[in-house]
């Protein structure tokens, strides 16, 4: 889904040239042709859509610095990038006070407004992840810092704040990696107890023998090596929420005193000669099909009806692919950060193969392909071939090399004297042709200084081709380049391929 920029200016002409400049970059188009007319845009029912707003400070009645004044008392605001007609440089540090993040002179060159636009919805992206981690660590993470697009996700939204608004306990499903997590954080940061303490236990994580310990507290003394008193996960979450994740790998032992906590408000801990209150709002999530485990006698049934008073489930990637455009994006915007680097965007090819493709480790696979990408990248835009694991799954792609960059000064003709060790018809390229003589494909043999290159990088290029050109098939890619798997799968590791199950 693309970016809505809201475009301000009471001249007809130019905001007709700015909305078509603006689509050209593939984003939708609002406008408004007055200062009133973009602050009634900005309060209307679908203003969250807006992610950006390109804003004339010249405008009869309500100016920009005036819709710039009045956008402080706005829940939600968007980046803004003002225009002026005179340059003034007083003008331009009037609305960047004002919360303008770039400014721009009229007539505006399509270069420098493409630039403005991307870097204030970096700058906005990056924003938006301090902001959800201030969230998360106050415990006030909300449902409206969830990214997503689907509608199947609204109604995930729309039933875990009916679920936040109530004590009762909710029981969250979903694969692995869903963000199952994330949901809970947000039922939390928008119940009564938000701002109180969300203590997360991985019960898939605990040793068997340490579960009681962990989660109801011990005293000291109370079996070997327990040196000091620990209260457990119960009283740290005393007043707030408890979440129990992977909650059908708890021990059946551990299950009924689970039980006896829920239904009495109190937990004994282990060695304690008296039981202990405890007021917490008991969230549990799990990847697997609870009724089973119950079937087969390692759930407690008791304890199952106990815990799925409120179930929400959370639909896989695969079921809601309209959330991968923006998911994307987000990762894209926050790895880029972190690596230093400027990615401006995925390419529409490569985006549309990430919709194709089953993602079975859903959003956690989805991040880290996203992070590999980035790190891969040595261009300002994602293409098909920054995702080669995934594209070696989804038909109809192929991992491309990218072509070495041409030399900035080609090699002279050489008329007189030949120097030593050089030759006049001294190949530049290595020369690979099909079956049919048609589409070739060439790996450069000089760089771009004109030295001969390395084997190391000859080779490199060669197993890159060879893995798109066999679509990660490791047997058929060993064969082709005559040596071991165990050897190809170590050359890949070194150039950064990852290697296709057989």
């Amino acid at each position: 889904m693309p970016k809505c920029v809201l475009i301000v200016d009471d001249d007809p002409t130019h905001r007709r040239t700015l909305e078509e400049t603006t689509r050209r970059f593939g984003y939708e188009v609002r406008s408004a042709d007055s200062g009133d007319a973009a602050l009634a845009a900005l309060q209307a029912g679908n203003a969250g859509e807006i992610a950006l707003v390109l804003l004339d400070l010249v405008m009869p009645g309500t100016d920009g610095m005036a819709v710039l004044a009045a956008m402080r008392s706005l829940s939600k605001r968007p980046p803004v990038i003002v225009q002026t007609a005179n340059g003034s440089i007083d003008a331009a540090i009037g609305a960047m006070r004002a919360g303008a993040v770039d400014f721009v002179v009229k007539p505006v060159s399509p270069e420098r407004l493409e630039v403005s636009i991307k870097n204030a919805l970096r700058i906005e992206a990056l924003a938006g992840e301090i902001s959800r981690m201030k969230a998360t660590a106050k415990g006030k993470l909300g449902f409206s810092d969830l990214i997503t697009a689907s509608d199947t996700m609204e109604r995930v939204i729309e039933i875990g704040q009916r679920a936040a608004s109530s004590n009762i306990p909710v029981l969250i499903e979903g694969e692995s990696g869903t963000g199952k997590e994330l949901i809970a954080r947000a039922i939390q940061g928008e119940s009564a107890r938000k701002a109180k303490p969300f203590v997360t236990v991985n019960c898939g994580a605990i040793p068997a023998n340490l579960v009681e310990s962990i989660l109801f507290g011990h005293e000291c003394g109370s079996f070997t090596g327990a040196t000091e008193k620990r209260v457990g996960k119960f009283v740290e979450a005393d007043g707030g929420t408890l979440f129990l994740d992977e909650i059908g790998e708890l021990p059946l032992d551990a299950q009924v005193k689970l039980l006896r906590a829920l239904q009495d408000g109190e937990i004994d801990p282990v060695g304690g000669k008296q039981p202990v209150k405890v007021d917490i709002r008991l969230i549990s999530a799990t990847n697997q099909d609870l009724i089973k485990l119950v079937q087969q006698g390692r759930f407690r049934e008791d304890l199952y009806y106990r815990l799925n008073v409120f179930p929400i489930w959370v639909p896989p990637l695969r079921e809601r692919l309209a959330d991968i455009p923006e998911l994307v994006r987000y990762f894209a915007a926050r790895f880029a950060a972190e690596e230093g680097k400027r990615i401006d965007g995925v390419e529409a090819d490569a985006e549309a193969m990430l919709k194709r493709y089953s993602w079975p480790g859903n959003i956690r696979q989805l991040e880290n392909t996203v992070f590999r990408a980035v790190v891969l990248a040595d261009r300002q835009t994602l293409t098909v071939s920054e995702f080669p694991q995934i594209a070696a799954h989804v038909d109809g792609y192929a991992v491309t090399v990218p072509p070495a960059p041409a030399p900035k000064d080609p090699m002279p003709q050489i008329d007189g004297p030949v120097m030593l060790g050089q030759s006049p018809d001294t190949p530049k390229t290595i020369s690979l042709a099909t079956r049919s003589g048609k589409d070739s494909v060439g790996i450069p043999a000089l760089s771009a200084n004109g030295d001969i290159r390395s084997l190391e990088a000859v080779e490199a290029d060669m197993i890159r081709l060879a893995f798109g050109r066999y679509r990660g098939r490791m047997t058929e890619i060993a064969k082709r380049l005559g040596i071991g798997r165990s050897t190809l799968y170590r050359k890949m590791r070194e150039i950064g391929l990852e290697a296709r199950p057989n």
